[in-house]
């Protein structure tokens, strides 16, 4: 439940009946959001709101909105603390990422909308700053930062007379609210292939699926049908195989957007709803992967797996520069003085603001496009398979990889040096490092600095191991050698990790073990289906940790793997070494990925996730 307070609104001055009118039909729309009382009196709110650990929804009192507005900001997804801001190209706020962040001199893209919703965990600030009348003004001020519920095909005023107010009223009235809020369960910026292909579409299925009573972890379980249908299709490698696998993927991938949009037309954000989509799409693109180089092996193509291990590790690990960097640049927002006044990055970092800003340019969509996002990726996937075969399209998938995360990594590596910021000590690093008992207990007493430099000295190791495997190959102890120089990444593990690249240790520690587990199976001469499917069930376990840290959700049972990437490392070595390497990574791969799915059920009946 929701506790609500009409505030009031500064400059006000409604004639008593207009303003008691007003009053009246925003509390039915607040009751209507989910507010279970709505009061004048804010700190007495507060107070029972920290009683009670409830939201708290703020209402100006002579704001004139759309009612499905305030609902939106009571059902905010991960129940962060969210405002309601409207497009003004001279405000005193800006729209940084989705985050309110303040704008003092007037250069601001947003302003004040009239309404926030503040989270449990913020109450506290709230307390602070109650009797003041700017609230959200005062809650910037304390350091807080909210996220942005733009009003986007809605609309939203604050009110001063009545000629304001009838104006107001004409406004909302003249917008159809179900049509607009289904046009805006699409995100506002998205891939140039989901933009163009499949939102133009996509709102007629949502809707069809809302009048079903379809829930969007069912539109989800449908889409995952696709995929695996997909899978099937290139495992057959057949041409008329291949082009229904390149359309049942393109299908799974449109329902892959409905159940978002339906999520968000509905405000149906169940537990475990938004970590599943997460889980869901890596592992439909990564099954995709799998059935391309089945279906080429089958077809007596040679290098399909190998490139479908390349895909898979090099995708993993691009996506752990991404979360990461996403939680640096929001940590960044947080804290604007940190960053540098100039430099390479700060320049890199305006000239993405404005080409961000223009949208629908060819420089818009070219960046868009170049970071080769999942829209592009499933859609040239989809057009390969169909009318090539699976070695080509997996080779697609690594090339594009490749320039893709070459270009993320420098342009990002520069704009992370000049924020000043560190993200990972803001967290518990042991647990997104995965850290296992023998680094927890032994390797991090040891507590050596610079943790990236380690790390990465690992990944190279790693790779180093595989190229020469692939060559020439090595003796035993060359490859225990390896192992060892991969372990020292657990030195630093109780080093500060709030250096400006230290956002890269997991990434790169993701890259060591999964390129050790690529040595093992080339040395020890493993099936490379078995290869693969171990280096999958790992990456559900470290997709699972960052889809609850990128939900916002909460731990749950999810205490991760308590082997640890040190200890996987060290029962893959001894594997190799007592001559049983496929048995070794078909028992490590079901522990894993039985782990997971433990968790994933406990998570499931309990409601351990938020989405």
């Amino acid at each position: 439940m929701t506790l609500a307070v009409l505030h009031p609104g500064t400059g006000n001055t409604l004639d008593p009946a207009d303003a008691a009118r007003l009053a009246g039909e925003l509390s039915v729309a607040l009751r209507a959001a989910g507010a279970s009382t709505v009061d004048t009196d804010l700190r007495e709110v507060v107070e029972r709101a920290q009683q009670s650990h409830e939201p708290v929804l703020v209402c100006d009192d002579n704001l004139v909105a759309h009612p499905s507005l305030l609902w939106m900001l009571a059902t905010e997804p991960a129940g962060r603390t969210t405002a309601l801001v409207v497009p003004d190209p001279h405000g005193d706020l800006r729209d940084d990422r989705g985050k309110v962040l303040p704008a003092p001199g007037g250069d601001g893209t947003v302003r004040y909308g009239g309404a926030m919703c503040v989270a449990p965990a913020d109450l506290p600030v709230l307390a602070k700053v109650a009797d003041r009348p700017d609230v959200l003004c005062a809650l910037l001020e304390a350091g807080l930062v909210p996220t942005a519920t733009p009003v986007r095909l809605l609309k939203a005023a604050l009110v001063h007379d009545a000629a304001g107010l009838a104006d107001a009223r004409a406004q909302v009235a003249a917008v159809d609210e179900d049509r607009a809020r289904l046009r805006m369960a699409v995100k506002e910026r998205d891939d140039f292939f989901t933009t163009y292909a499949v939102s133009t579409w996509s709102p007629v299925v949502t809707k069809a699926c809302a009048r079903l009573r379809l829930t969007p972890s069912g539109v989800t379980a449908i889409s995952v049908l696709l995929a695996v249908a997909a899978a099937l299709a290139f495992w057959q490698a057949s041409r008329p195989a291949m082009i229904a696998g390149g359309i049942l993927l393109y299908l799974g991938f449109v329902l892959d957007c409905v159940d978002g949009q339906l999520a968000r037309y509905t405000r149906r954000f169940g537990a475990f709803g938004g970590w599943l989509d997460t889980m869901a799409d890596r592992a439909k693109e990564y099954a995709a992967y799998a059935g391309l180089a089945a279906g080429a092996e089958r077809a007596g193509l040679p290098y399909a797996w190998p490139l479908a291990i390349t895909a898979i590790v090099l995708q993993t690990v691009r996506h752990m520069t991404d979360a990461w960097y996403g939680a640096l640049h929001d940590e960044a927002a947080a804290h604007p003085r940190a960053r540098a006044a100039g430099g390479v990055g700060a320049r890199l970092s305006a000239a993405s603001t404005r080409v961000q800003g223009d949208t629908g340019s060819l420089a818009y969509w070219l960046k868009r496009i170049v970071v080769f996002p999942i829209g592009e990726r499933w859609a040239l996937l989809a057009v390969l398979a169909a009318l090539t075969d699976g070695r080509i399209a997996l080779a697609g998938m690594v090339v594009c990889g490749l320039f893709a995360m070459a270009y993320t990594l420098a342009l990002r590596s520069l704009r992370a040096l000049s924020m000043r910021v560190g993200v990972l000590d803001k967290v518990d690093t042991s647990r997104f490092r995965d850290d296992g008992p023998l680094v927890r207990l032994l390797l991090a007493r040891a507590g050596a600095p610079a943790p990236l430099a380690f790390a990465a000295l690992a990944a190279v190791a790693a790779l180093a191991l595989v190229i020469v495997l692939l060559t020439d190959g090595v003796d035993p102890s060359a490859r225990i050698a390896v192992a060892l120089v991969v372990l020292v990444a657990g030195l630093p593990a109780r080093a500060r990790h709030g250096g400006p690249l230290d956002w890269l240790v997991p990434a790169a520690l993701r890259a060591a073990e999964y390129l050790t587990v690529v040595a093992v199976g080339v040395a020890g001469e493993v099936p490379t289906a078995v290869t693969y499917l171990l280096i999958f069930m790992l990456t559900l376990h470290h997709y699972d940790q960052v889809a609850r840290m990128e939900k916002a959700a909460p731990a749950g049972r999810a205490t991760g793997d308590p082997l640890g990437w040190d200890g996987r490392v060290v029962l893959l070595i001894a594997a190799a070494l007592a001559g049983v390497p496929t048995a070794g990574m078909v028992a490590l791969a079901v522990v894993v990925g039985g782990m997971f799915g433990v968790n994933a059920i406990a998570d499931w009946r309990t409601g351990g996730t938020r989405p």
